[in-house]
């Protein structure tokens, strides 16, 4: 047992799934979460987190080792200005979002000034259905979680957050916040945002009504994401918003160049753009399978 006490502020698919496997490993004694809603406590019961949240954040902070914020990126910093009050001395602070370096610029000196320690963490998993109903024991095992280490972090804190994940079944990589924000722009929040541009604009109504109809499973596995949770989005794009627009404006110019080949009837130039598209995913789909 890692943990006495664990307190994942914040139950949706994340924190959901975070406190089925947490109770499923042993990691803690006491796993207890915090929602927004009195209609969440129903929720959690439904998905097999009986007498596990409460409405009141301080009661669920109080006395834990370990602190997880799985809330949408913007609601951070304001849960966090509150739980400082009930947050044990030497408690560890993670959490999962998707974008660290505004994350931590929020977060970091607010928990060290009250005696505590911040290390961010991005677990790559997920889907496109959101809240506890969708959270599932297995969500986390052979997923990449990326542990963003700065130079104010401590190094024990660092190891404990690390042997958490680690004891998740999470394969474990470390890089800078920078650099995480970076690359998940381009395989993360680039796609999200393509699949909502992609259903946004197949499906509008302006088109013939029969066009529904003829969107069948290529058209679905492409826009699946775009129904994730539109908060949820809108965050990550906006703390995200230099390197996704950055990748916006590099793959427009792609399909910029595949328009003009089209439009030209450049059989030979359309051909290496599905070529190539082709070969560096299977060469990706190879690589990802000799890691599983």
């Amino acid at each position: 047992m890692l943990f006495r006490k664990i307190a994942l502020v914040g139950v949706g698919l994340l924190g959901g799934s975070l406190a089925l496997a947490i109770r499923a490993r042993g990691l803690a004694a006491v796993v207890q979460g915090y929602v927004r809603r009195e209609s969440s406590l129903a929720e959690c019961t439904r998905a097999g987190l009986p007498d596990f949240a409460t409405t009141d954040l301080l009661a669920a902070v109080r006395d834990a080792d370990l602190v997880i914020l799985c809330t949408p990126l913007a609601q951070m910093r304001g849960l966090t200005e509150q739980l400082l009050p009930a947050l044990k001395h030497g408690a560890l602070v993670s959490d999962v979002g998707s974008v660290k370096a505004s994350v931590i610029a929020d977060l970091e000196s607010l928990v060290t000034n009250a005696g505590a320690h911040f290390v961010g963490a991005h677990p790559m998993a997920g889907g496109e259905q959101p809240g506890v109903s969708a959270a599932r024991v297995d969500l986390f095992s052979n997923a990449v979680c990326i542990i963003t280490p700065t130079s104010a972090t401590n190094a024990a804190a660092q190891q404990h957050i690390e042997e958490f994940w680690r004891s998740l079944g999470t394969r474990l990589l470390k890089m800078t916040p920078l650099l995480h924000d970076e690359l998940v722009a381009r395989s993360s929040h680039l796609p999200h945002s393509l699949a909502a541009a992609l259903a946004s604009y197949v499906l509008q109504p302006a088109h013939p009504k029969e066009q529904p109809q003829l969107c069948a499973t290529g058209f679905r596995d492409t826009t699946r994401v775009a129904s994730g949770s539109p908060e949820m989005w809108r965050d990550i794009a906006l703390a995200n918003r230099e390197p996704l627009s950055r990748a916006l404006g590099e793959l427009t110019e792609q399909l910029q160049q595949l328009q003009r080949a089209v439009a030209a009837g450049d059989a030979a130039a359309v051909e290496k753009f599905f070529t190539t598209a082709k070969q560096r995913r299977d060469d990706w789909c190879a690589q990802a399978a000799s890691t599983e």
